[in-house]
């Protein structure tokens, strides 16, 4: 059985790791390599591989624009989320799935997002699938903010249902504050953002897991507020993949987010 994780580049991937620490744990006659796959050769490499035997890859920037339009059935939550991060190949053909939505969610663990309103900083496709996944999820008002107010208002249209679109966050009676952007990222800007408006009980997400601790994370932690890392979410969204391609359903633990995040920094 085969499997791999496709993009331009692809060597930063921690896919292989997470996907291998499965496959060795079922003890299953398998593989999941990186598939390094220029934009331009994107379709063909992809029937080539079905072709192949391979059961199916995920698929990661800048390739999940791409994936949506070659695939032959998209599953509802991507056409929702109007993007493509896992393929699986079939006798009939193609099926496209977005599970960044879904990893998001399981990794707020305890957290309901219909217990209150949300505010998603940003508007590209990991915001898109983290908001069209809490307004599924019974979220009762959802606020985006994001540097193109336009792009944010595009959004809130495609989404539909109790979204709008602000300059800056009004953190007052926020539940959920989620950092669906690159801020804060080893190498990127820091997100400044105060924290001071929350109310105790908020949870602050950020998908970024490059450091572990971001400074919004930390932030919140210090003002006593929950704080969800972004590691969470790439170890869910790894999950309906594996049990498409090699049959198990596997779980998300404490060893596996060890073997993944044995050499990301901390802070």
């Amino acid at each position: 059985m085969l499997a791999g994780v496709t993009g331009w580049p692809v060597a930063h991937s921690r896919s292989p790791r997470l996907h291998g620490h499965w496959i060795a744990r079922h003890r299953l006659d398998a593989a999941y390599v990186p598939l390094p796959v220029r934009p331009e050769h994107f379709a063909e490499a992809m029937h080539g591989l079905r072709l192949a035997g391979f059961r199916g890859c995920n698929v990661t920037i800048p390739h999940k624009e791409a994936a949506f339009a070659l695939a032959d059935a998209l599953t509802p939550r991507a056409r929702r989320a109007g993007a493509v991060n896992t393929l699986i190949f079939r006798e009939e053909g193609i099926e496209g799935d977005c599970t960044d939505g879904y990893g998001f969610l399981q990794s707020l663990g305890g957290h309901d997002p219909a217990f209150g309103p949300a505010v998603v900083l940003g508007a590209g496709g990991a915001a898109r699938a983290i908001a069209a996944a809490l307004l599924d999820a019974g979220c009762p008002r959802l606020t985006l903010v994001n540097r193109s107010r336009a792009r944010a208002e595009a959004l809130a249209e495609a989404l539909g249902g109790p979204v709008e679109v602000a300059e800056h966050p009004g953190l007052e009676t926020t539940a959920l504050l989620v950092n669906a952007t690159s801020l804060g990222m080893t190498g990127q800007p820091p997100l400044e953002l105060d924290l001071s408006h929350l109310p105790a009980h908020a949870v602050v997400a950020d998908i970024v897991y490059v450091p572990l601790e971001t400074a919004l994370l930390r932030a919140a932690r210090g003002r006593g507020l929950r704080g969800v890392d972004g590691l969470g979410m790439l170890l869910h969204q790894a999950r309906p993949g594996f049990r498409a391609w090699f049959g198990p359903d596997p779980v998300v633990d404490d060893a596996l987010r060890e073997a993944v995040a044995a050499d990301i920094p901390p802070r």
